[in-house]
């Protein structure tokens, strides 16, 4: 027995997927198929045909023909049993039976031959045998992930290790700055006030303080009057050995990734964005005003949430020019409420606008570290004062869905790195884009659309996208996440002045706000 070729034709006798056996010109291989569909009669009970060379055996498969093409000495029962067995392989590879379907599982098909046909001669296997070859599976190749599975998870325990290790010293070191030492800007001799001097990002403290930023907030102590003698230092040498610990274990690290290995890092997940990324202040004092929005819009039009919460943090470098006070204005706007920290003078505030500490002989802290002072909240506001709509129309025609999406911005603001992120359904491959104000990517692996846009100002206010996909209920397309920024805020809240509470001129400032958004959807 030989089989010369094992095909997929279609009735009219275009080629396919063809697979050789033996040596064969192209020009033979396709002589022989286009001929076949005029051999083949109708009516008869036979699924061979004979020529004075070759012969055709074939099974028809919906609207295509299995063909096998041997010599005619070959055992012509021997030839059936060898159809019988790629019939069953063609469905486990082409799901879709038509012409695209045998296109696109092409390779896929042409393996699994070559492991039922070898030289033209019939292998003993079965179509699960046939499967697991070509699925390739090594055992070697799961042990060797093991292993490498294996070393990662114990560089990750000594990293934790590690990380006790530190742990367990900052707490050491934080005993002995309670009793008078600093840890972040040197030796110097002060006393512990200003106690909890930290912010939450998600809401406003009651009695204890505003939250959780840094413990080293405790460095906005009580000082002795008149300027320090001593100027800041360096962070002392804890932060260096931190750093050379963990050196061996980065290298050990990076020789895997260079390897070619997934390296799956320990990640914490962190609400608020960091700020340590951001370029390190020139000016002795920085403010930086920060507005989040929380806003959910529903698809047919009205808002079931449009929160606004802001807070305005400050960042001194030396000790010495932290004895001021901040004059803020800001824009009057209907539901808007201000909750200060609690050693923060909120008589002064609510009088005068001022921030400033209740004991003025005791100073704003210093360092890299950032001090929320006050917080607000604007609840209230509607629909007509969303920076961002978006509509979502998805339709159904036919064998397709085509979904029409627009958005519309407001005039106040300038948005900056917008991103729409529409949820689609399952897809082997990415929608059909017909349109678009913007870029699209598609992220396969999550199976959403994100549309984006760099900036949306006065030239382009208003944008539309089109793209098809398969036959979907409108209800996958949503819930919708927008994400963007802007470099203006809702309460139009700023400082105008910095008043120093001691002798000499008041040292310059920056200031910079933003608006950002914590969840914003289109349910």
């Amino acid at each position: 027995m030989v089989v010369l070729a094992a095909s997929i034709v279609s009735k009219s006798g275009k080629a396919l997927v063809s697979r050789q056996f033996v040596d064969m010109p192209r020009i033979r291989i396709e002589g022989l198929l286009a001929a076949f569909p005029k051999l083949v009669g109708t009516g008869k009970q036979h699924t061979y045909v004979e020529t004075e060379n070759v012969r055709y055996v074939y099974q028809p498969i919906e609207g295509l023909y299995l063909l096998l093409i041997t010599n005619k000495q070959s055992n012509i029962l021997e030839d059936l049993d060898t159809l019988r067995l790629l019939s069953k392989l063609v469905p486990e590879y082409s799901p879709s039976l038509d012409e695209e379907g045998v296109c696109k599982t092409a390779f896929e098909l042409i393996f699994a031959f070559d492991e039922a046909i070898s030289l033209g001669n019939k292998e003993n296997v079965t179509v699960q045998q046939v499967k697991q070859y070509c699925e390739m599976e090594s055992h070697e190749e799961k042990a060797h992930k093991l292993m490498m599975q294996a070393k990662i998870n114990e560089t990750k325990d000594v990293m934790k290790k590690k990380a006790n290790e530190l742990d367990k010293m900052r707490m050491e070191r934080g005993k002995l700055d309670k009793g008078g030492y600093s840890s972040i800007s040197g030796p110097r001799v002060i006393e512990k006030t200003f106690n909890d001097m930290s912010i939450s990002g998600s809401r406003f403290g009651s009695g204890s303080g505003l939250g959780g930023l840094s413990t080293d907030m405790d460095s906005f102590a009580s000082k002795p009057k008149g300027r320090p003698s001593q100027p800041a230092t360096a962070p002392g040498k804890g932060f260096g050995m931190k750093l050379g610990k963990t050196q061996k274990t980065n290298q050990f690290l990076e020789s895997l990734k260079a390897e070619g290995e997934v390296i799956l890092e320990d990640v914490q997940p962190s609400t608020v964005p960091s700020r340590s990324a951001a370029l390190p202040p020139s000016d002795p004092v920085t403010v930086t005003i920060e507005e989040k929005l929380n806003v959910v819009v529903k698809r047919d039009g009205g808002i079931n949430n449009f929160d606004v919460q802001g807070t305005l943090a400050l960042q001194v470098l030396n000790d010495a020019d932290g004895f001021i006070q901040l004059q803020i204005e800001n824009q009057d706007i209907p539901g808007l409420s201000f909750k200060t920290h609690p050693n923060i003078n909120k008589e002064l505030f609510n009088s005068q606008q001022i921030l400033g500490a209740k004991d003025p002989n005791r100073p704003f802290p210093s360092g890299q570290n950032e001090t929320p002072l006050v917080k607000w909240r604007i609840q209230g506001m509607d629909e007509s004062s969303l920076p961002l709509s978006v509509n979502c129309w998805p339709s159904v025609s036919g064998n397709e869905t085509y979904v029409n999406i627009e958005y519309d911005a407001s005039e106040i603001f300038d948005l900056h790195n917008v991103i729409i992120s529409i949820p689609l359904p399952a897809l082997r491959e990415a929608p059909s884009v017909r349109q678009i104000d913007g870029e699209w990517k598609f992220d396969s692996r999550n199976s959403v659309l994100e549309w984006s846009i760099l900036l949306i100002d006065q030239s382009n206010r208003s944008g539309s996208m089109e793209f098809v996909v398969p036959p979907a209920d409108p209800s996958s397309f949503f819930p919708i996440s927008v994400g963007f920024s802007a470099s203006s805020t809702f309460s139009d809240l700023k400082v105008t002045g910095i008043h120093p509470l001691k002798e000499g001129n008041p040292p310059k400032f920056s200031q910079r706000a933003r608006l950002l958004t914590a969840n914003y959807q289109v349910v």
